[in-house]
């Protein structure tokens, strides 16, 4: 199913480097540069098709969040904030933002709860608003998404996720980027 790209410049300018810096490495250039202009291109499509849909990108991942910590579908402010990778600053005003808007809300844990709660402890807790608009909005962009690589057979995909993963995993290791929240617009499907 692959094809040769068309000129994404990234070619053009390793070779002009390579003529204007002899003997400085510029193999970097075709994958980093690369790497650097698809996240660009697909935070500019996730926010366009996260507008059509109805949501913003930090109230999807805080719904997201307790979607996928599975029912009750209630979570701590902290666990939040491990969760999504996301300070406790944001993810209050993440919650006062979607509690206004009916899709959580705030709640005292139960006696020995599904993650321990005391029963003293608030606890974010999804709505039926919320759970509906999270599985109606992950349910179009996981479509949406899945067309962005329509160009990829399955066996690239396999092998490009491994590439990706790899690096990633490398690169986290180095920059010590596992204590460190990503940057705003991060992945909420993560």
């Amino acid at each position: 199913m692959s094809g040769q790209a068309s000129d994404d410049g990234a070619d053009r300018i390793q070779a002009a480097w390579r003529r204007e810096l002899p003997g400085v490495p510029v193999g970097s250039i075709g994958v980093i540069t690369r790497i650097w202009r698809l996240g660009q291109l697909l935070a500019e499509d996730r926010r366009r098709t996260l507008e059509r849909l109805g949501i913003d990108n930090p109230t999807l991942d805080l719904l997201s969040t307790l979607r996928r910590g599975g029912p009750p579908y209630r979570l701590t402010a902290g666990e939040i904030a491990a969760n999504s990778f996301v300070t406790p600053g944001a993810v209050s005003q993440r919650v006062a933002r979607a509690e206004a808007a009916g899709l959580v809300r705030r709640e005292r844990s139960g006696q020995g709860g599904r993650h321990g709660h005391d029963g003293r402890t608030v606890v974010v807790a999804l709505t039926d608003a919320g759970r509906e608009l999270n599985e109606r909005v992950v349910t179009e962009l996981l479509r949406h998404e899945e067309t962005l690589l329509d160009g990829l057979g399955d066996a690239e995909r396999e092998t490009l996720a491994g590439l990706l993963k790899t690096m990633l995993g490398q690169l986290t290791e180095r920059f010590g980027a596992q204590d460190r929240p990503p940057p705003a617009g991060g992945n909420p499907l993560r």
